[in-house]
């Protein structure tokens, strides 16, 4: 299973419409082949981040994801209204048993 973590700050300005398109990109992810949750959170500690979790049946079910031409242009949209750039972080896992 691959587990992708990232987040985004918002301006203040600018936070109900990041998460508007983090709740559509979420719903739209949900949708497409090997997604096995895809999920929006906000930062308890700091209001205007946002923080994503997904997780994935394989790495070929992520990249199917990012070459989906409304999954760069999510990224484009949120990188415009946030403070600084969106970060990511992938990982290959294994469930513990």
């Amino acid at each position: 299973m691959i587990i992708v973590t990232g987040s985004v700050k918002a301006q203040p300005a600018t936070l109900a419409q990041m998460r508007e398109l983090a709740l559509e990109h979420v719903h739209r992810s949900r949708t497409e082949p090997g997604c096995l949750l895809h999920s929006v959170h906000h930062d308890v500690e700091d209001p205007l981040t946002l923080l994503f979790l997904e997780h994935w049946v394989d790495r070929a079910a992520l990249d199917a994801h990012f070459r989906v031409p409304a999954s760069s242009a999510f990224v484009t949209a949120v990188t415009a209204l946030a403070t600084e750039p969106p970060t990511i972080q992938i990982y290959d896992a294994e469930p513990v048993h």
